[in-house]
């Protein structure tokens, strides 16, 4: 057994805790002090800086998608090869889904620099809120390769099984984040100019303590090729691509819901802020599931072990009932003291309060849809969580906002948001059920790149 591929015996449901709440822990430090970024900007007093902080949430949501599709490629590879027990591909292939997600970040990073304001009026900003935002994107859009590399390295270690170093980047940035919100927002009185520098801080903390492990405990990184660039960029896009499609969805569909919340008014897109701020913090652990199960699943496909595959998939199911479930009660319980917390009132109010109700247990579906699409993106069906993402962020998004908003109000858009996704949770697991039905893994493990793996040994031959 390599000590490298830790997932092809013991408990699955055990390795699933234990990757999701240690990576949990991680995002839960970044998502709450965004969280609590909200707070500090609430409690200047001022509606058009958390109407702001809504408008350039859903494009930062956007950015950071690109990166996570990048993520999921490098951890699905090198899964794949340390499950095949092939150290040295794994280096190859963490060296190269490195170096392409810091190019492509890169010029992902400046297209939407330079275009800032039109996809803020795309949100419906307008106004001192438009220019607010404007000016917060700004300052955080240019440090994406940063975050980018944090996230990549995050996934190396992850497919390593490492969860607890991968964690401790994104506390690393939480904790630099922390520490320079107060200071900055208050402090010297920046407000959200101080919580964007804060932003960018974190982020070059989270990349530092993300690669920085796979140096030390991993065989770092290897010395990159034309060749072997060349050679790992089908594979590399082959998930890549797809990945990076299916997380653009939900920033989109999230955009239109944005803007048709803001057809009710800022105290509206306030209260969405809020509860945007808030599902990230309730719900972590399930925002981690789909990363810390993708190298479980990929794993044991690589070695052909397709008994443990299904065994993964349905312990994830178990796990993300018994979460939402749990979160749900707390909520429940805890609504009254969060709209304290954020001094809301009227609309914002009712917002969180719906959130904190019934809104809480439907997020079990999306847990699904996050599982489903860690699956196919590591069982070699990369589309079909593109079709899904894309289904349910557009067909399953548009039509019930629409109708939610003309029937219900600011409530029916979330609502509205909600249905949707219970739709595609169920064609979710459909679709999973007939990729474990019909996916031989032994076959299907080594056959999509094994061209090119063949043009890379020719090309070194040729050398």
């Amino acid at each position: 057994m390599s000590e490298r591929a830790k997932f092809l015996e013991g408990s699955l449901f055990r390795h699933i805790t234990v990757m999701s709440l240690t990576s949990s822990v991680g995002l839960m430090a970044v998502f709450l002090v965004d969280f609590v970024d909200m707070i500090f900007i609430s409690m200047l007093g001022k509606a058009e800086l958390a109407a702001a902080v809504g408008y350039a949430g859903a494009i930062l949501f956007f950015t950071s998608s690109f990166g996570i599709g990048m993520a999921i490629s490098a951890g699905a590879l090198v899964a794949r090869a340390l499950g095949a027990e092939n150290a040295e591909l794994a280096q190859q292939r963490a060296t190269n889904a490195l170096i392409y997600g810091v190019i492509f970040g890169s010029v992902f990073a400046l297209v939407v620099w330079l275009n800032l304001e039109t996809l803020a009026r795309l949100m419906g900003a307008k106004g001192e809120t438009l220019d607010l935002a404007v000016s917060y994107l700004s300052i955080i859009i240019p440090s994406l390769p940063l975050l980018l590399m944090g996230m990549v390295g995050g996934a190396i270690l992850r497919a390593h099984g490492d969860a607890r170093r991968a964690m401790m980047a994104t506390v690393w940035g939480g904790a630099v984040n922390a520490v320079l919100d107060p200071i900055l927002i208050f402090g010297l009185d920046m407000e959200l100019t101080g919580a964007a520098l804060a932003s960018v801080a974190a982020r070059i903390a989270i990349a530092i303590f993300g690669v920085l492990p796979i140096i030390r405990f991993y065989g770092g990184f290897g010395r990159p090729t034309l060749g072997s660039l060349a050679a790992d960029l089908p594979p590399v896009a082959t998930i890549a691509a797809p990945a990076i499609l299916t997380q653009l969805a939900t920033p989109i569909g999230q955009a239109y819901v944005t803007r048709s919340m803001a057809e009710f008014g800022e105290a509206a897109v306030a209260g969405m802020a809020i509860v945007a701020r808030m599902t990230p913090v309730a719900f972590g652990v399930l925002f981690a599931l789909s990363g810390a199960v993708g190298p479980i699943i990929g794993q044991n496909f690589g070695a052909g072990q397709n008994d443990r595959v299904r065994g993964a998939f349905r312990d994830a199911m178990i796990f993300t009932a018994l979460v939402v479930v749990f979160v749900a009660v707390v909520l429940f319980f805890l609504r009254g003291p969060i709209v304290t917390l954020f001094d809301a009132e009227g609309i914002t109010a009712e917002l969180v309060f719906l959130f904190c109700g019934p809104l809480a247990l439907a997020f079990f579906f999306n847990g699904v849809i996050f599982v489903g699409n860690a699956a196919f993106n590591n069982l070699g069906h990369p589309f079909y969580s593109t079709w899904i993402n894309w289904g349910r962020h557009t067909l399953g998004t548009v039509p019930f906002v629409l109708l939610g908003g003309m029937y219900f109000g600011a409530a029916g858009i979330l609502i509205g948001q909600a249905v949707g996704g219970v739709i595609f949770a169920v064609i979710t697991l459909f679709l999973v059920r007939r990729v474990l039905t019909n996916n031989a893994p032994t076959v299907i493990a080594q056959e999509p790149f094994a061209r090119q793996a063949r043009l890379f040994q020719l090309f070194h031959h040729r050398r």
